[in-house]
């Protein structure tokens, strides 16, 4: 048994045989980490940065809200500089501001929602956003890709089911591990996860990740009919 490997069977406590086994894990063979010059994880490659999301629904909502707002405040206070009474809305929030004390609760109440509103405005300002996008090596600064995460794990997919005895399996791609689950009908579990590891590992060296993410894989049997 290799290092690093677990094995687990059906419930059925001690009285399972080795026979019996259903299940064969273990984690990846290669070292993750940056990706080095020759695709190997560990050496000290050319890792890009994560891709930005351009944020067009916010950035519009809070633009069109501004603009509306300030508009309106624009054009009152100008009404009232040529003498006409301030709209209703702005005497009413005036009245309101001056008779509530700070620890009323409307007064608490919206104070809190402007701070969250303002909160969820710099978090999108400050974090990347594009998760489904996995960046690759390059070799010019002035060159960037990315890679979907989707069509990664359709990539490593098709590459499992070409394994013989593999009769499913499902392949998710994350920004730190890719993880494959499947079901053999035939040949030793074992087996099956070690072959299924050679392939995906050379599969995610292949795909050119700047990154390369740690490898799980999980074999298993299919459930018993009836």
């Amino acid at each position: 048994m290799s290092a690093g490997e677990t094995k687990s069977w059906a419930a059925g406590g001690a009285s399972a045989e080795p026979s019996e086994w259903r299940q064969s894990t273990s984690a990846s063979g290669y070292a993750a980490g940056p990706a080095g010059p020759g695709g190997a994880g560990g050496g000290p490659g050319d890792a890009a940065e994560r891709f930005w999301s351009v944020r067009r629904v916010p950035a519009t909502l809070t633009a069109a809200a501004a603009t509306a707002g300030i508009g309106l405040l624009l054009y009152d206070i100008v009404a009232v500089r040529t003498e006409r009474p301030a709209m209703r809305w702005r005497r009413r929030v005036a009245d309101e501001l001056a008779a509530r004390p700070l620890d009323d609760p409307w007064v608490l109440s919206a104070a809190g929602l402007a701070v969250l509103l303002g909160a969820l405005l710099v978090l999108l300002a400050v974090t990347p956003g594009l998760r489904g996008v996995l960046p690759m090596r390059h070799a010019s600064p002035d060159l960037r890709a990315g890679l979907d995460r989707r069509a990664a794990a359709v990539v490593l997919r098709d590459r499992a089911m070409q394994i013989s005895g593999v009769r499913s399996v499902r392949v998710t791609v994350g920004r730190h591990r890719v993880g494959a689950r499947a079901e053999a009908h035939f040949r030793e579990l074992d087996d099956v996860r070690a072959d299924l590891a050679a392939v995906l590992g050379e599969g995610i060296r292949e795909l050119g990740l700047a990154r390369t993410p740690e490898l799980s894989v999980h074999v298993r049997r299919p459930p018993a009919k009836g």
